[in-house]
């Protein structure tokens, strides 16, 4: 008898968090497996790019719901995925991290009756300004088993009332995509960067969307590249903003890694940067300027120190062993930590326990016992 699990996937982070399941239940003969795209990113470099790199298979099925406010593209995804999931009647519905894909399909699943995993439950930021907190939250709530990447995903799921049952510490399935494919990892060409220099990566709202605040930041930015060569790879939305701001009239509109890239100073902008080119870029950088959830983790696994551009992280792990320091938006602390780096000062990390690199193995173990005791 085979069963079918669907795989929802709808954004990068869900890319690096899934690859390492999907290939561990390879191994399972009984299981056949799908891989459902919401398309929540539809843009070649944000997506496609991913799959290849990756060795993901394509999809077998693409929503194609696009952008859009919260509501709007997290009713697209619902009505959407209604559709397929009654169509298709999956035995299990595993979703990845934080994204509205997770909690649209989630929702759908949970009315219709069918199971759910969660594949990095638990963690929380206690910030419910941000979309992402709403939507772990209304995901752990609804799931029928809970994988979380370390204790305090445990104790926040327990405290919330969710039976101990369904929650299993597993460990980080984005650090076994990175230990996969790190001995692949190879940089873009940059024309001017020789030595050391700062990664930023910078797109929530609260850094870019606010013209004031993302002004600042892009000045502190142009005064670190005085000491310290920035390389940016620009998300479209923060591209966006530095061109409506006129801080940028000449970002780049392809990406090519053979051609040197805009320069300001010691300011290198690219365009959106594939996993590998990126993973490489992290792992050779000096400090790592960034907003991003899924960075705050690479970086402490690869012992690089990490300066986060928030007031909060659901990932505090990454601040108690790893490398990674809270900033929020004082900008004078930004170019303290980054001449504490310089100077060859920065803290110190160590890589959280059972982020091996096995955590897909071990979400497969528990997914194929779970199938055989409940269908």
């Amino acid at each position: 008898m085979s069963l079918t699990i669907n795989h929802i996937v709808g954004a990068r982070p869900n890319f690096m968090k899934a690859a390492p399941v999907i290939l561990a239940l390879q191994k399972h003969p009984a299981i056949r497996q799908k891989i459902i795209h919401t398309g929540q990113h539809y843009d070649a470099n944000m997506s496609d790019i991913f799959f290849r790199q990756l060795g993901l298979p394509r999809p077998d099925i693409n929503l194609e719901a696009g952008s859009g406010s919260h509501a709007v593209q997290t009713a697209q995804i619902m009505i959407r995925f209604e559709e397929t999931v009654v169509r298709e009647r999956p035995d299990l519905v595993l979703v990845y991290g934080d994204v509205n894909s997770t909690a649209a399909a989630t929702l759908v699943c949970a009315k219709l009756g069918i199971r759910v995993g969660h594949v990095e439950a638990g963690l929380r930021s206690f910030d419910r300004t941000m979309p992402e907190e709403i939507n772990r939250l209304v995901t752990d709530q609804l799931a029928d088993m809970l994988f979380t990447p370390s204790p305090d995903g445990d104790a926040n799921l327990e405290r919330e009332g969710v039976a101990k049952e369904k929650i299993h510490r597993v460990g980080n399935c984005m650090i076994d995509t990175l230990v996969r494919l790190l001995p692949e990892a190879r940089p873009p060409t940059m024309e001017g960067v020789d030595g050391k220099f700062a990664l930023v990566t910078l797109h929530r709202p609260s850094n870019v969307d606010d013209p004031d605040n993302l002004r600042a930041l892009w000045e502190a930015l142009m005064e670190i590249s005085r000491q310290i060569d920035v390389v940016f790879p620009l998300h479209p939305r923060t591209r966006a903003r530095l061109e409506s701001l006129g801080l940028i009239t000449d970002a780049p509109t392809h990406r090519r890694t053979d051609a040197p890239a805009p320069q300001r100073a010691g300011l290198h902008l690219l365009e959106p940067l594939g996993y590998l080119e990126f993973l490489a870029l992290q792992r050779d950088a000096a400090v790592v300027i960034t907003d991003s959830g899924g960075v705050q983790e690479e970086t402490t696994y690869l012992k690089v120190p990490c300066l986060t551009m928030r007031e909060n992280t659901e990932r505090p792990i990454t601040c108690t062993e790893g490398t990674n320091i809270l900033i929020g938006r004082d900008l004078d602390r930004l170019k303290v930590e980054v001449n504490r780096v310089l100077e060859g000062s920065a803290r110190p990390g160590r890589i959280p326990a059972l982020w091996d690199g096995k955590a897909g193995e071990r979400v497969a173990e528990i997914v194929a016992g779970y199938c055989k005791v409940r269908f």
